[in-house]
């Protein structure tokens, strides 16, 4: 039996209009289930006055002061460390250094990072009736402090983080070999136009967010499949 889901939302990209086809094959227990794949800092984690004040320390130690704001994030084409210390003008040979510096700082901090209001709690919502995963270029140290600072340990089945090969897109891929769903069944939650971009060249489907590093305006140029303003609105996008 085949069963059709016209599926439209008021936050979905007007240039598409999707029919989800659920075929037998991808059944589980007859449900499909949405895999969910998100970034952490920006999207997750409220980690933007750690990541200005880490990578400002970082470039007066290496003898490049500079005074980092947001919107050096904002002007990454790449959302990485290592684009970033580019971007406040570490020279190339010293891009290493930079990042290394930088997680260092990150796994030293005794605080957990803090979580963006609201977001545990949709988090633990949407794990009772997905497949919530996590892919980030921050350690597995500040992650593991994350989950289990904000009661979230039972909700992510997956997290991929510096420490694992492979670039986004890679990572992506890895997922959707893990759990074999249609593309149009996993999405990526993301606040920078290179999530956008990862989701598109992994095909699957990108949800840009308007709290994190990079602006919405920015993200809405890229053309996203979905925007959330707020973490509540993935819960209309997904439950």
């Amino acid at each position: 039996m085949f069963i059709v889901f016209i599926y439209c939302s008021k936050f979905v990209n007007p240039r598409y209009f999707f029919i989800d086809l659920f075929l037998p094959n991808t059944l589980e227990l007859g449900v499909v289930k949405k895999v969910l794949i998100f970034d952490f800092d920006g999207v997750l984690a409220d980690s933007l006055d750690l990541m200005l004040l880490y990578a400002k320390q970082v470039c007066d130690e290496m003898g490049y002061p500079c005074v980092p704001t947001q919107h050096d994030l904002e002007a990454l084409e790449i959302m990485e460390f290592s684009k970033y210390g580019m971007q406040l003008g570490i020279p190339p040979e010293k891009i290493d250094e930079f990042v290394s510096r930088n997680l260092k700082l990150f796994n030293s901090n005794e605080e957990p990072l803090p979580i963006f209001p609201g977001m545990d709690k949709v988090i633990i919502q949407l794990s009772g009736s997905a497949i919530v995963a996590m892919i980030t270029g921050n350690s597995r140290i500040v992650v593991s402090k994350f989950i289990r600072a904000h009661g979230l340990n039972d909700d992510f089945q997956k997290v991929l983080t510096t420490e694992d090969a492979g670039n986004r897109v890679e990572k992506i891929l890895d997922l959707k070999a893990q759990y074999k769903n249609p593309n149009n069944n996993f999405f990526f939650i993301g606040d920078a136009v290179s999530d956008i971009r990862a989701a598109r060249n992994a095909g699957i489907k990108s949800v840009a967010v308007g709290w994190g590093h990079q602006s919405l305006m920015k993200l809405t140029k890229e053309e996203p499949d979905f925007i959330a303003d707020k973490p509540t609105e993935l819960l209309t996008l997904f439950v």
